[in-house]
């Protein structure tokens, strides 16, 4: 029997899923698998019972993906199950800030128990008169599974859609609508831009991305969306951009601090509503723990963002699993094939393997110098 252990409020959808071979329990110590949302697991020492760790969404900045590394912990996440979820919320954000729409909520609010209301909203609404999206030309900075649905979508809303992606493959830009034009260099498509909506992860290399010099390049005005991470932002250049007018508005959907209390009407901050519906959530929970039942069960991997994807179609018999460093994979693999053991896949991710192995009635002695865990499944 696996143990499954929770933080946050997790979908009953998703842990719904568990099997028989599954139970929950209170105490995540004693877990081989944890299911979380965005609970901080910086600070916790893991057990060595503890085999993975499945992120109900996209984003592990909450979870020491290296750490977990280092001690055979695979970290899933759930690519694409939040997507329209966020897509929606970006298009929202979109369309608020075109249509002044915060203020204009605002000031309609300010009336209240205010005699002659008619009169006042038909006096004061023009202060609000905001500008149409179709016609205007949206850039998108990252065309992953997000980035992708915002450019299709915005196409469907009449405007002119420009994406650049670093790392963009063939199959994501045959999902992308014919009409969008896709750039190698942001300088390209920042001055064409009368929005900008970025979706990219945040790493050590898109962190504070969008600083001074990436402002300076856009046009006059511009209205960037940010539905990604705060830490892709430089706050003190965000700021000192709308002071001086070059960005007319920020929309964003976290709530940090220098953005915040700053108090700007030009800023527009939601408080990470992104993936807060009922579907995403729901869909994030499945796709979390179904990966992580199938590495308990069967050690293969979909979705790590910090070991290979690996896979071996079951057979009669038991199996075996094994995290390694990179470079003690072979050593296991010889071993594994001394015992009789053919049946096995394998891949490395920078300083990791993983192996499966389909072992039926044979035996194999998995300590080989490198290995950081190794499991026989029955």
């Amino acid at each position: 029997m696996y143990k499954i252990g929770t933080f946050n409020k997790i979908s009953p959808v998703g842990l719904g899923k568990l099997t028989d071979a599954f139970t929950l329990i209170e105490n995540p110590d004693e877990a081989n698998g944890i299911i979380l949302r965005s609970y901080d697991m910086h600070e916790m020492d893991f057990s060595d019972e503890l085999l993975a760790i499945g992120r109900a969404g996209a984003g592990t900045n909450n979870i020491p993906v290296d750490k977990c590394a280092e001690q055979g912990i695979v970290v899933f996440n759930s690519p694409g199950a939040n997507a329209n979820a966020v897509k929606e919320l970006c298009l929202c954000g979109l369309i608020l800030a075109a249509r002044n729409v915060p203020a204009g909520l605002a000031f309609a609010k300010s009336l209240v128990g205010s005699e002659g209301i008619g009169k006042q909203v038909e006096k004061g609404k023009g202060q609000f008169a905001g500008t149409e999206i179709a016609g205007k030309t949206l850039g998108v900075i990252g065309l992953g599974a997000i980035g992708r649905m915002v450019a299709n979508a915005a196409v469907g809303l009449g405007m002119d859609v420009i994406g650049y992606d670093a790392f963009l493959t063939d199959a994501a830009r045959a999902d992308l609508d014919a009409s969008i034009k896709v750039v190698e260099d942001l300088a390209e498509m920042y001055p064409q831009c009368d929005y900008i909506s970025i979706h990219v992860p945040a790493n050590d290399a898109t962190k504070g991305m969008m600083n001074a010099a990436a402002y300076a390049q856009m046009k006059d005005g511009v209205t960037f969306l940010n539905f990604s991470r705060d830490k892709l932002i430089n706050d003190d250049d965000l700021l000192a951009a709308l002071e001086s007018g070059k960005v007319g508005k920020y929309v964003t959907d976290f709530a940090d601090d220098a953005i915040l209390n700053a108090d700007r009407a030009d800023i527009i901050v939601l408080p990470h509503l992104g993936a807060s519906s009922a579907e995403a959530e729901d869909n994030c929970a499945v796709m979390a723990v179904t990966q992580v039942m199938e590495y308990l069960e069967n050690g293969n991997i979909k979705n790590s963002v910090n070991m290979p994807n690996v896979s071996l179609a079951p057979a009669a018999g038991a199996r075996a699993s094994v995290i390694c460093k990179a470079d003690a994979a072979a050593a296991v693999i010889a071993k594994l094939a001394e015992a009789g053991v053919t049946d096995v896949a394998s891949a490395t991710r920078g300083d990791y393997a993983a192996i499966v192995a389909n072992l039926g009635d044979k035996t194999c002695d998995l300590a080989v110098d490198g290995v950081i865990k190794a499991r026989v499944i029955a």
